[in-house]
This record gives structure tokens, C-alpha cells and sequence, in this order.
């Protein structure tokens, strides 16, 4: 979920990461708009809307059980199984 910036609290799908940029593409958020000349690719030009990077610290994990953005813990079960866990609710969210 987006916590800031003109996309607020909008969910959405991390498509790609870039951690020399400390950016993330998210499915849905951060449309750009970009004039493509036509090329033997793209036949015909025009203006092409697409995902751009925004930046990790504008994205928080929602939870799926409070269905809150939320910081992650990471806990070591008694099995021996590291898995992210809610902060505020505490249930687990998935296995690392």
C-alpha cells in the first residue's frame, strides 16, 4: 500500500525491484505517460501510459489479516522457520 504521495492508499502488485535506486514498480500506481515515435516495433506512435518506480519508503505491507499497512517482524518458529509477522496484530504473514 502507498502511504504517500499522489497515489495514497492505493494496494497494488511489486512488479519489479531496484535496489541500487532504492525504487519499486507497483502494479497500478505512479502511471507516467510517455510519447513513443513509431518504430518498426511500434507501428503506430502515440502516447503510452506505464508503471514508474517510486521509492520503498512510500510502501508499507498490508497485512492480510487486520487489512492495515503495517511494519513486518520477523520471527523464528519452534520448528526452526523464519516467517515476516505483523507488528500490530502479530499473525503471520508469510515464509521467508
Amino acid at each position: 500500500m502507498v502511504i504517500s504521495g499522489k497515489d495514497r492508499g492505493k494496494k497494488g502488485k511489486v512488479l519489479k525491484t531496484i535496489p541500487s535506486e532504492n525504487k519499486i514498480i507497483v502494479e497500478g500506481v505512479n502511471f507516467t505517460k510517455k510519447h513513443q515515435r513509431p518504430t518498426n516495433q511500434y507501428r503506430e506512435g502515440g502516447i503510452i501510459e506505464r508503471e514508474s518506480p517510486i521509492y520503498v519508503s512510500k510502501v508499507m505491507v498490508v497485512c492480510p489479516n487486520c487489512d492495515k499497512p503495517t511494519r513486518v517482524a520477523h520471527k523464528i518458529l519452534e520448528n526452526g522457520e523464519k516467517v515476516r509477522s505483523c507488528k500490530k496484530c502479530g499473525e503471520i504473514i508469510d515464509k521467508v
